[in-house]
């Protein structure tokens, strides 16, 4: 390859973190840099590690009121350390020969416009998910229809002033042509990747380790991940079957959730387990079931990805099953049915020839298909189409 690019990299977020959005920033950034890149990561002050050194970080200063590494919008990241980002971004572009913008979500190609100016920067938006369906989602001191609206303007403005537009999955590309069909003929998909060896002891699963009958849960417990149709579904199985655990692994605080587990007759058959991101192929090795509850996803959960390379069987409302095949890759039921969803659990308990088959197929499936250099591929055939 004959171009290389020096690449600002916007992430609105803690970075690194465990979760979704700052994994996308930061695996996307080192394939990138191990591809010869030079690249930027501009972000917020908190950060568990450091990426690869070949990666340069250029962080905020400290806000102490703000140490939160949940996702999604808060009125202190709009009005403090979003402004604090545009200027730290402003004196990157000022000071380094940069060729691209690659912000990363509505509030990073926000910070992007309005740190670019009246120069003349390519900027990339890197779409991880529709906004009139995420917005909805947090507690902002506004009700959800206005959420939603807001959400709705942004998905038809916001694109329209991107140079070009990245899109991490086809579902979003399809839904942003439906919205404005002129976007077609710039936007692109580069769907997520996802680390394979750190998972591998995952698929060398023992029967004594499947035995155990250990449900593994592993991601944030934000609104949107569907935690209350999982313990729904959880207390449906604990009514059938004794031997049964639900491992939790975050770093989110469950006592929003502990009410409803107390009252389901379920929490003493709960772990709670805080973890960093690095420990978490541990925990998936022990699944014999993994779980995904989410419904309204128009991305890719990440952690679906982390389940597929750990070659762990997976059951998942269907609205967030990208890439499994019911039956093939996965056991998929329809969203939000949750006697269906504990039916899968105990088939795959019940069935462990099928569980065995499934974690084998989802992580040959993502050896084959889910590589973060082929996401930086797609982001570098990108820029040499807009960086002149």
């Amino acid at each position: 390859m004959a171009d290389r690019f020096r690449v600002a990299m916007i992430a609105a977020c803690p970075f690194p973190a465990g979760r979704g959005t700052p994994i996308r920033v930061l695996r996307l950034a080192e394939a990138l840099a191990q591809r010869g890149h030079e690249v930027h990561v501009v972000t917020y002050h908190l950060g568990e590690g450091l990426p690869d050194a070949s990666v340069t970080v250029h962080r905020i200063g400290r806000v102490p009121t703000y140490r939160r590494y949940e996702p999604g919008p808060t009125w202190q990241k709009l009005l403090v350390l979003d402004p604090l980002l545009t200027a730290c971004t402003a004196r990157l572009l000022r000071s380094r020969p940069i060729d691209v913008i690659h912000a990363h979500h509505a509030e990073g190609f926000l910070v992007a416009l309005m740190a670019r100016g009246r120069r003349r920067f390519p900027i990339v938006y890197d779409v991880h998910t529709i906004l009139e369906s995420e917005l909805p989602q947090y507690p902002l001191g506004v009700g959800h229809r206005a959420l939603a609206r807001a959400g709705r303007a942004l998905d038809r403005r916001l694109p329209r002033l991107a140079t070009w537009v990245l899109a991490a999955h086809e579902d979003i590309r399809r839904r942003l042509i439906a919205i404005d069909p002129g976007l077609e003929s710039r936007i692109a998909v580069a769907t997520n990747g996802v680390e394979l060896e750190p998972f591998a002891g995952g698929s060398e699963r023992t029967a004594e380790q499947r035995q155990r009958r250990t449900l593994v849960y592993a991601g944030n417990l934000a609104p949107y991940q569907g935690i209350e149709l999982m313990l729904n579904a959880f207390a449906h199985l604990a009514r059938r079957r004794n031997d049964v655990r639900l491992k939790i692994v975050t770093h989110s605080p469950f006592a929003p959730y502990a009410g409803l587990a107390s009252a389901l007759g379920i929490q003493q058959a709960i772990d709670l387990v805080p973890a960093r991101f690095e420990d978490v192929p541990r925990h998936l090795a022990d699944a014999a079931v993994a779980l995904n509850p989410r419904i309204d996803c128009d991305g890719v959960p990440q952690k679906l990805l982390n389940y597929m390379a750990a070659g762990a069987p997976i059951v998942s409302f269907r609205s967030s099953a990208k890439h499994l095949a019911h039956g093939e890759l996965g056991w998929v039921v329809e969203d939000g049915d949750v006697a269906a969803f504990a039916d899968g659990i105990d088939r795959l308990l019940t069935d462990s020839a099928l569980a065995i088959r499934l974690g084998a197929n989802a992580r040959s499936y993502a050896q084959a298909s889910l590589t973060w250099d082929t996401t930086a591929e797609k982001a570098e055939a990108v820029y040499a189409r807009i960086v002149t």
